[in-house]
């Protein structure tokens, strides 16, 4: 099984030694109807996750992210199931998934570590991440076992998603205390919310050493285009609408502009916005758009393909001015 990466060049997952493309796929749409990503995502059938994933592998991607909270494990089941049907070798391809510290604390890490590697059906945990910082536990003892479960060869490298800039310090010290480094912090951001550059994660990120991971690049689909279309926002799901009504009027100019650049490149303001966002920061930053049918998989990795002439990447920066706080 080939993938096209030949022209794609990958970066490296904080300092792990690991390497991904600047972009991988999002796998919350993988929950097949369950849980809380399920309600705004459709139930597809493992045919279309094959689908899916095989256009995103074809399109050179070499990772997928998922987590435990997609679904309860739905997710990262349809992802295992997909590779083994495609004949994807475990050391062709990245895994990222993530624990649920929800009503929990961090001596369910090494509990249900098992579980997630049964869900993963053999596919190596290249990158295990605390999901977000609302466990009953501390950083540094969630850091204490997830570094236990490096050492125990259950996983490849540690990350956090959604921390602030302190949490995320107090992470990173307590893996360099066992000579681990950080690989990434997952965080919102988008065209649309650049809040990581005005709070301080950006530069931290930086200054560590970490990979930045973009959740919701392209604002929950709103920096698409499509759903400035009135007909096409009233077919978009309730929770969807919800979400996107926010940003709606304040992202026209930007979505104006992002239309003007992509007919130039002959591209989609999707593309655009994806671009934008894995080469503005340098390689400091990738980016994990979900994808619910072919099209989007292809989309999403075509976007490596090109790069934004600095003054586009700088007219953006300036027309998105307002989404930085």
């Amino acid at each position: 099984y080939m993938s096209g990466d030949e022209i794609i060049q990958k970066r490296p997952l904080g300092q792990t030694g690991i390497e991904v493309t600047p972009i991988g796929l999002g796998g919350n749409k993988f929950s097949g109807g369950k849980g809380i990503f399920g309600q705004i995502a459709p139930d597809l059938s493992q045919e279309q996750v094959n689908d899916i994933i095989k256009a995103a592998l074809d399109g050179g991607m070499n990772w997928i992210d998922t987590a435990e909270m997609y679904g309860f494990g739905r997710s990262e089941r349809a992802i295992a199931a997909a590779l083994r049907a495609l004949g994807v070798d475990d050391d062709d391809i990245v895994v990222a998934t993530k624990w649920n510290p929800l009503l929990r604390t961090a001596r369910n890490i090494p509990h249900t570590i098992d579980k997630r590697c049964d869900c993963l059906d053999g596919y190596t945990i290249d990158l295990y991440m605390v999901h977000n910082p609302f466990g009953f536990s501390s950083a540094e003892d969630e850091m204490k076992r997830m570094s236990d479960l490096v050492e125990a060869g259950k996983i490849r490298s540690v990350g956090v998603s959604n921390f602030n800039v302190e949490q995320m310090r107090r992470a990173h010290k307590a893996l360099a205390e066992r000579e681990l480094p950080l690989a990434v912090n997952q965080v919102e951001y988008s065209l649309l919310n650049r809040k990581i550059e005005s709070n301080g994660v950006l530069d931290v990120a930086k200054e560590l050493g970490v990979t930045i991971v973009a959740w919701a690049p392209l604002g929950s689909g709103l920096l698409t285009g499509k759903y400035h279309d009135e007909e096409r926002f009233k077919q978009a799901p309730f929770g969807r609408r919800m979400m996107l009504r926010r940003n709606m009027d304040r992202s026209r100019p930007l979505i104006a502009i992002l239309q003007e650049i992509a007919d130039r490149y002959n591209v989609t303001p999707s593309q655009i916005a994806l671009n934008w966002l894995i080469n503005f920061q340098g390689e400091t930053v990738v980016a994990i758009p979900g994808a619910s049918n072919v099209h989007h998989a292809q989309e999403s990795a075509d976007a490596m393909r090109f790069k934004l002439a600095e003054e586009e990447m700088a007219r953006l920066q300036e027309l998105s001015r307002d989404f930085v706080e």
